[in-house]
Parts: structure tokens; C-alpha cells; sequence
């Protein structure tokens, strides 16, 4: 039986949406090791598909997305956990009022696939996005890859609406051929402008697309957040501020 003194509560912001939270938890269980159902780690999700749009609330076009993902953070807190992950990149640009609600840490998945670039890949330094419009226009991946001297591989405009009308669909539970191959198509053009690893970095990619579709590395910021929660929730590695 796990070491529930040692083992720490997670909190997850989902529903951002819904079948990325669904893949997300699913991949915590199978990244679990247990061999009876209370080896399994105590997981607390607030699945929240009411939030504003998160890209529409970046660009100034919709209602703001902060409020309820504060209040999504904070139920997680009272209601238990130790730390609190979002299963969402675009989320992601109201981070700081997430933290500012928390006194408890909050992982951050952008962070997360940067330090795994850095130091498993740090070889390679022409990294391709594929991210949603909201990510992208919030630099939050560009701005922190150039910080470490990375090289950001970004879509055209065109390329970036055509990648955002295959979110929703997927968002809908398409999962259609044509929507893998258009995808593949997508991640060939950032490795044709000089990517050396593509970044998962939309949480509804994984669902569609994995990493032998394509002819170099493919970085899941969804499993790359799994593997590192359940290392953080079994106390293998330090969280972050602690």
C-alpha cells in the first residue's frame, strides 16, 4: 500500500477542455505504478468546461478567463491539494493570478517542457510549436525558450487559423484521418523551416497525433506534465518554491 505520509494530493484544473482533462487523468493512472487501487495517487479535479474561451480572452475579444480559473485553483486548495497543475497550455497566460490565489505551488507546464528541453534535448536548438492561437500570441512558450537561447519555430497566420478550426473539431471529438494528416502536415512545416523537435504544446494534439508520425521528436507537454506529477506526488523530486 502507498506511503500516504510521504505521497502528496493532486489538484487538477481541467476542462480545458474536457477530453484533454479526460486524457490527462487516464495517463496518471497508467503513469501510476499500483498494484491495488489505493497504491493509486489521490487526484482532486475541478472540471470547469465554463470558462471563457482562453484565446478569446488573450486578444481582448471575449469576457476574461482570469476570474474562474482563480476560483477553479482555490476550490482545489480547499479541497485539498497539496499542488495544483492545469492541464491546458493557453491557460497558461494567467498564471501569475493563479499563483497569487495559491499558497500551495502550482506546476506550470510550460516551465515543465523547457526544463525537459534543456536537459534532454539541449543538443537541438530550433524548437517547432504547435501551439493555439492564445499560446502563441501570449508568447508563453517564445518567450521563455529565448530566454535559455532557444530558437522558437512558429506557423504562419493562415497556418495558425487552419491548426485552430482542427482544435475545435477535435474539441468536439472528431477523430477523423484527416484530421491526423492534417496535423502531420502542420508539424512538417515547422520541421521544414528548420525544427529539430516539435512541442505538443495544445493539449488536444496528443489525442490525435504521436511521436512516430513524424521524423523528429515530438515533446507531449501532456505526458511530460503526467510524468512529472507523479513525481512530484510521490515526493521524487522537489516541487517548484519548495
Amino acid at each position: 500500500m502507498a506511503n500516504s505520509v510521504e505521497e502528496k494530493t493532486v489538484g487538477i484544473m481541467g476542462g480545458l477542455g474536457p477530453l484533454a482533462t479526460l486524457d490527462f487523468f487516464s495517463k496518471l493512472l497508467s503513469a501510476t505504478r499500483a498494484n491495488t487501487e489505493q497504491d493509486h495517487l489521490h487526484i482532486i479535479i475541478e472540471n470547469n468546461p465554463k470558462v471563457p474561451d482562453r484565446h478569446a480572452a488573450i486578444s481582448g475579444t471575449g469576457p476574461d478567463a482570469a476570474p474562474h480559473l482563480v476560483q477553479m485553483a482555490s476550490n482545489l486548495e480547499q479541497a485539498g491539494a497539496d499542488f495544483v497543475v492545469m492541464a491546458c497550455n493557453t491557460a497558461h497566460a494567467f498564471q501569475q493570478d493563479i499563483e497569487n490565489t495559491l499558497t500551495v505551488p502550482f506546476v506550470s507546464m510550460i516551465d515543465e517542457v523547457v526544463t525537459e528541453l534543456r536537459e534532454h534535448y539541449s543538443d537541438l536548438s530550433s524548437i517547432g510549436l504547435m501551439a493555439a492561437e492564445g499560446c502563441l500570441a501570449a508568447q508563453l512558450y517564445q518567450r521563455v525558450l529565448k530566454k535559455h537561447g532557444l530558437k522558437p519555430v512558429i506557423w504562419t497566420d493562415s497556418e495558425i487559423s487552419r491548426f485552430m478550426s482542427i482544435v475545435y473539431r477535435i474539441k468536439a471529438d472528431a477523430r477523423t484521418p484527416d484530421i491526423r494528416a492534417a496535423l502531420i502536415e502542420l508539424a512538417n512545416s515547422l520541421t521544414a523551416r528548420g525544427a529539430e523537435v516539435i512541442v505538443a504544446g495544445c493539449t488536444e494534439v496528443p489525442l490525435m497525433l504521436s511521436p512516430v508520425d513524424l521524423d523528429v521528436p515530438l515533446i507531449s507537454s501532456t505526458d511530460l506534465l503526467v510524468k512529472r506529477t507523479v513525481a512530484y506526488a510521490k515526493g521524487e523530486i522537489a516541487l517548484p518554491g519548495i
